[in-house]
């Protein structure tokens, strides 16, 4: 395990770009050819007063290079139909590059819309022209939308407005959650007891939630301001949640591996214990590195996109890491079905359903709201399944908190001495009940 999470932070770290709304780089004509005009970035403007502006470094090469920026509106594939000139001549607006400073303004939106921005130059559409050896033409190009007076001072493209105030809430609330709870949750892992594991796990799953939280809130708050943040920051946020997704499969999967290979058994009258065979560690260290594998396939795959969405993303990867998850939601409902259809104690089988909504949340929340988001607008999906994800796992470890921390529920259902549980409830005035 300790050597996948180093391999999960070197390509986490390494492979990570930023590619926040300052774009700084280079313009060049040979890449400008080969595309048909060389791609610079994308921004969804909304509202009114949306800006573009773009700063060279060497003014005087650009006019002789007669380079000039191209603006398009929800380009799509047709585009790759048409020759190089036709190409070109079907941008919305054309910005001639002669000058060090360059502003434009994009006009009203009535609703939020794509915009990209190309490169060109005289040698683009001359195939046969030879590029002389000129040194390539640096530049810097901010977007911004209007904030909340109007002036156009936002970086966050459309479908990335509101993020930063979600992530703010969503500390607040951790905050909040920690101050009531932490000395009864540091009591139960300090008196250990037959689920010590189990909480030592949600317990490291929650907070690396929130560091990936916090992570994020860091990022998008500078972000805010130079429209680059800190990109090792976006890529920490990754890496703490690809880690809380990689433990909780593992917590889940050993907790239920009793049961997926003993189908033919009746339930133990300990319950969810944590299986230790080596058949069950197999199978979820298996369950483990196929998730990891596909959680930095995910990373890989989609190359434009933001450290904080990769919940939202629809590469091939992202597929096959919901088509698992799926997998094993109907592993657990199918053998969940069997032993509640045949157990006779409604607390056992109160227990077991309480473990499964937590279960089946956690694994059906991503893809249900992938599906879900085709309702809404383009710029509100990834956000729909980024902040819907991240709440619905949060509830998940509370379920999970509170069927494990109940003393009169995993009590009764394991039969174990009142004192081996912590957290017990009305431990001196209720005993006898028990």
């Amino acid at each position: 395990m300790s050597y996948l999470l180093a391999t999960l932070v070197a390509a986490v770290l390494l492979s990570s770009e930023g590619l926040g709304k300052t774009v700084t780089g280079l313009f060049k004509s040979e890449v400008a050819r080969q595309e048909n005009g060389q791609f610079i970035t994308k921004f969804m403007y909304q509202g009114d007063n949306g800006l573009l502006v773009c700063r060279l470094d060497n003014s005087a090469l650009a006019i002789e290079k007669e380079s000039r920026l191209l603006l398009y509106q929800d380009m799509d594939s047709d585009l790759d139909n048409l020759s190089c000139t036709e190409r070109l001549g079907r941008a919305h607006f054309t910005i001639s590059l002669n000058q060090k400073e360059h502003n434009q303004t994009i006009p009203r939106q009535s609703s939020p819309t794509a915009w990209q921005a190309l490169y060109a130059d005289r040698y683009t559409c001359q195939e046969s022209a030879v590029i002389p050896s000129h040194a390539d033409l640096s530049f810097t190009v901010l977007l911004f939308n209007a904030d909340s007076a109007g002036n156009p001072l936002e970086h966050f493209s459309a479908e990335e407005a509101g993020l930063h105030s979600f992530y703010f809430l969503l500390l607040l609330a951790y905050f909040i959650a920690c101050c009531i709870y932490i000395q009864p949750l540091y009591q139960a892992l300090k008196k250990g007891g037959p689920m010590h594991t189990v909480f030592k796990v949600l317990t490291t799953a929650l907070a690396l939630q929130g560091c990936s939280a916090l992570c994020n809130y860091i990022h998008l708050a500078r972000y805010s301001r130079d429209g680059i943040g800190i990109p090792v920051m976006g890529s920490l946020a990754e890496f703490w949640d690809m880690v809380t997704q990689v433990s909780m499969l593992y917590m889940l999967l050993s907790l239920c591996m009793g049961w997926t290979l003993s189908r033919g058994r009746k339930p133990q009258s300990r319950p969810l214990q944590w299986e230790q065979s080596p058949a069950s560690t197999a199978v979820a260290v298996g369950g483990v590195v196929t998730q990891g594998v596909l959680l930095l396939w995910e990373q890989y795959s989609e190359s434009e996109s933001e450290h904080h969405s990769y919940h939202a993303q629809q590469s091939l990867a992202g597929i096959l890491l919901m088509a698992l998850r799926v997998g094993l939601a109907l592993l657990l409902a199918s053998v969940l079905y069997q032993i509640i259809s045949t157990e006779r104690s409604t607390l056992k089988r109160d227990f077991y359903l309480s473990f499964a909504k937590g279960c089946f949340l956690w694994f059906l929340c991503h893809p249900v709201l992938f599906l879900m988001s085709v309702i809404f607008n383009e710029h509100q999906r990834e956000k729909v399944v980024t902040i819907g994800v991240i709440l619905c796992q949060s509830i998940s470890m509370v379920i999970l908190y509170q069927l494990f921390l109940s003393r009169s529920l995993y009590w009764e259902v394991s039969s174990l001495s009142s004192v081996s549980l912590p957290l017990t409830m009305s431990r001196t005035n209720h005993r006898g009940r028990y």
